[in-house]
């Protein structure tokens, strides 16, 4: 699908590249805004502790309110989020903060407690995300009982091992159709990738 961007199409940058290319492509089990057969697909790996994880969060809902003001009856975009925790990570509530946002998918509340977790990350202390929960209106019994008994923890680790495999080391990282995004977290340069995706998708 072209757009009306045809004056702008400068290509992704490091296409031939094994480790800038994502190798588990968007499918229904992901979480996904819009549809997977949109012009430009956006893979974010990240997690809820990291700070520059959180301006992303706020570039990418930037990036898809422009694209919805300007073409309200169109499937240009879509979003994918992927949970990516390094081992190492120096960020101790990282995983208890996906865990969460598993168990309020498994209510039907993925993206409200993604946004919730974003917006209050300075608060993401066990106390924080059961009041997060109990504000969503969430099953307390279940989302506890899935918290304690570690049921999301395979589907974690699924992203985790799938972004190893596309290269991924930190997070965030992102892929726009499938390469990965290189230049500047800011609006201008990620919208320029955009455009240049999406004149190139069939």
């Amino acid at each position: 699908m072209k757009t009306p961007f045809a004056s702008m199409s400068d290509d992704l940058t490091n296409e031939n590249s094994h480790f800038n290319r994502l190798l588990i492509l968007p499918s229904q089990r992901d979480h996904y805004q819009g549809f997977l057969n949109a012009s430009v697909v956006l893979v974010e790996y990240g997690h809820y502790q990291c700070p520059q994880c959180k301006e992303v969060h706020q570039l990418i809902q930037e990036v898809h309110q422009n694209f919805s003001a300007r073409f309200p009856d169109e499937n240009w975009i879509s979003f994918v989020f992927r949970h990516f925790i390094d081992e190492h990570s120096v960020y101790p509530q990282a995983q208890k903060a996906a865990e969460t946002v598993e168990a309020a998918a498994a209510q039907g509340q993925f993206w409200q407690m993604h946004n919730m977790l974003f917006t209050h990350q300075e608060a993401l202390g066990n106390g924080y995300l059961v009041e997060y929960a109990n504000r969503l209106e969430l099953d307390i019994c279940q989302f506890l009982q899935d918290l304690s008994q570690q049921v999301h923890v395979d589907r974690i680790n699924q992203d985790i091992e799938g972004g190893l495999e596309s290269g991924v080391t930190t997070a965030p990282a992102l892929f726009v159709n499938g390469i990965r995004y290189q230049d500047r977290w800011n609006f201008e340069d990620l919208m320029a990738v955009i455009i240049a995706a999406a004149n190139s998708a069939p």
